[in-house]
Parts: structure tokens; sequence; C-alpha cells
């Protein structure tokens, strides 16, 4: 079993930064893709970046392209989504989340989520 645990969440004026961490524990190694989506209230969930664990390919959406980076450090099992340019329109709520399916890291869409964490630019 997997536990995800994010925190770095908070508020931003609009043009800051934030920097999200996801504490991964557990069977981490069977692991495919992780990454981050989100869901402001009222909306779908958005798949926001992703990473194969095996590499260092990432995928974003066009949204945060250019302004978002999702990176991991191995040694202490942490994947991390530095946020910058914040847009109002950035403001809900972050999941960590993780697939095991080879090959889901384009499509941003994971199996598996943690708690979450509230993003709010303004």
């Amino acid at each position: 079993h997997v536990q995800l645990v994010e925190s770095g969440g908070g508020s931003a004026q609009a043009g800051g930064s934030l920097t999200l961490s996801c504490a991964t524990s557990g069977a981490a190694r069977s692991i495919e893709c992780m990454g981050w989506f989100r869901q402001a209230p009222g909306k779908g969930p958005e798949g926001v970046a992703a990473r194969y664990t095996g590499d260092d390919k990432a995928y974003y959406a066009d949204s945060v392209k250019g302004r978002f980076t999702i990176s991991k450090d191995s040694e202490r099992n942490t994947l991390y989504l530095q946020m910058n340019s914040l847009k109002p329109e950035d403001t809900a709520m972050y999941y960590c989340a993780y697939d095991r399916t080879p090959g889901t890291c384009p499509r941003l869409q994971f199996a598996n989520w943690g708690q979450g964490t509230q993003v709010t630019a303004s």
C-alpha cells in the first residue's frame, strides 16, 4: 500500500510562487507514473503534471506549461510541484497521485491519490 502526504499549499498573490511536496511511503517501487492533478470548486479534476518514476521525462497540462515544474528527490521519496507565476485560475485543491499502469503519464490521469492540499492565488 502506498501512502501519499501532500504539503506546501497555501495562499499567494497572483504572480507569486508556491512549492508543493508529496512524501511517499509504502510499496513505491511498483509505481510507474507520479504526478499532480487539481480540482477547483464546481469543476472536474484536471491533470497538471506527471513524470515516470524511471526517467526524467515530464508531462504538463497546457494551462501550466512554462510555469509549473515537477521534480522528485529519490533519496527522500518526495515529489515536488514548483508553481510560479500563479494565476487566480490556479486556485484549486491539488492532489499528489500515482498510477501503476505503464504508459499513463502522458494522459495526466491517475488511479490513486492523497488527501490534497489547497492552493489559493488571488
